[in-house]
């Protein structure tokens, strides 16, 4: 994680003494069933909860240290708890494995990131929805390729990004819940040496689901899937920032973000006032995306367990949360404060002199009788002539005085045709699609 792009609820989840709380929470309720079973005494579990009360510091170098002999962290872990707690201690970790700590914990801290990215993605949507209304007939320019296409309005554009996250959240609360699975089953996943009422236990207290069938490990299909909806979330964020690079352009500039007192835009020339916070959410969804195809090559482990993915997740588990969370509070900022200029774009509307109507001529020709291949040819010629002027001339008077166009057409027909409302009359039928009653 680099602090630069790091928040701290989310980076808190991933500190080593967040992860050693969940693992002895997930021993001591393991140690608390077993101890209802009559597997070991109730004395061990109320010595673990009786120093838990303490509310003891959990000494990370300390536990390291014994990693650095044992060569292996759970065990550190376990060892470390045993030196607090006394001889009680000894009955922790009864007919678990490794994975059973290391997996639940991570479906744990998973599920809680989710929480928190589900929570910037409310945000995230209040004040898309907010913008949406304000520009919701506010006049723009649709493009398609780039190039001027029909008219939208900047409401739509908004309401566009509404849904599109709005899916997104849906995708998440999907992946949290595939992904926040408890296994306590044993080196195998067999329950050979546990009680398969330990893990329901655990899982309960957990607020986890239980996963129906582990090998040692919780299947990483769930965790592919994840990581793989973060990636989607992350495209997301990377299109409505490109949106905002694309309309900053000088000579585009409908809208801009916020260019705060004291902000400088260049080392070298005063005059810039550049898309640095979208230009750097498309630099971060591209890491958040780059976990997506190790996920995917997580899930094939041989046989009922290897540890060729742990490496792995302990980079991109928090990388990949901890720079989405970053991100949508980012982009939160972005379209909460960005300038919209009204005035600029109807001045891009209307640069072609009007060839942003052509279809309706189009088409209103097809009605009155002209075959669709001479409507087209009657438009396009007028149009090409109004586009290689630069919109120096006017689509509205070449048409007027074509008399192909006329004989079908007249005059005030054709006027009628450049109607800017017109293209407005669904705004509120999308509106309703996207955002319901309000």
């Amino acid at each position: 994680m680099v602090p630069r792009y790091s928040r701290p609820a989310m980076t808190a989840l991933w500190e080593p003494e967040a992860r050693f709380k969940i693992w002895f929470e997930i021993e001591a309720h393991a140690t608390e069933k077993l101890g209802e079973l009559g597997v070991v005494p109730p004395s061990a579990a109320k010595a673990l909860w009786d120093w838990w009360a303490t509310n003891p510091v959990i000494d990370v170098a300390a536990i390291d240290a014994i990693e650095a002999v044992t060569k292996h962290d759970v065990i550190a872990f376990l060892t470390w708890v045993a030196e607090q707690v006394g001889d009680e201690a000894r009955f922790m970790h009864q007919g678990m494995t490794s994975s059973d700590v290391l997996d639940t914990c991570l479906a744990v801290q998973l599920a809680r990131a989710s929480d928190l990215l589900i929570e910037d993605l409310d945000q995230l949507l209040a004040v898309i929805k907010r913008r949406a209304f304000e520009h919701k007939l506010t006049p723009t320019i649709g493009r398609s390729h780039g190039i001027h296409a029909e008219p939208v309005t900047f409401g739509l554009k908004m309401a566009e990004a509404y849904a599109e996250f709005s899916r997104c959240k849906a995708r998440l609360i999907a992946a949290r819940a595939e992904v926040a699975t408890c296994a306590i089953s044993g080196a195998v996943g067999t329950f050979a040496n546990i009680d398969p009422r330990v893990e329901d236990h655990v899982a309960e207290k957990l607020g986890l689901a239980i996963e129906p069938v582990s090998t040692q490990v919780i299947p990483r299909d769930r965790h592919a899937m994840f990581f793989a909806t973060l990636g989607v979330i992350a495209s997301s964020i990377e299109r409505l920032a490109v949106e905002v690079r694309h309309l900053q352009r000088t000579e585009v500039l409908e809208a801009e973000e916020y260019f705060s007192p004291g902000q400088k835009g260049s080392s070298a020339m005063p005059h810039k006032r550049n898309p640095v916070l979208t230009e750097n959410l498309t630099g971060l969804a591209r890491v958040v995306r780059a976990a997506v195809v190790p996920a995917l090559e997580n899930v094939a482990l041989w046989h009922e367990r290897d540890i060729s993915h742990s490496s792995v997740e302990r980079f991109f588990g928090p990388d990949a949360t901890i720079t989405l969370d970053f991100a949508l509070g980012r982009l939160t900022g972005v379209i909460d404060k960005l300038l919209v200029y009204p005035e600029r774009m109807m001045k891009n509307l209307d640069k072609m002199g009007g060839l942003v109507h052509s279809q309706r001529v189009l088409l209103a020709l097809t009605q009155a009788g002209v075959s669709r291949e001479d409507s087209y040819r009657y438009v396009q010629r007028n149009a090409m002539k109004v586009w290689e002027s630069d919109g120096q001339l006017s689509l509205l008077e070449l048409l007027k005085a074509d008399t192909d166009v006329t004989a079908a057409l007249p005059p005030e027909q054709i006027e009628e045709k450049f109607n800017l409302d017109y293209h407005f009359k669904q705004v509120d039928t999308i509106f309703h699609r996207v955002f319901g009653e309000a």
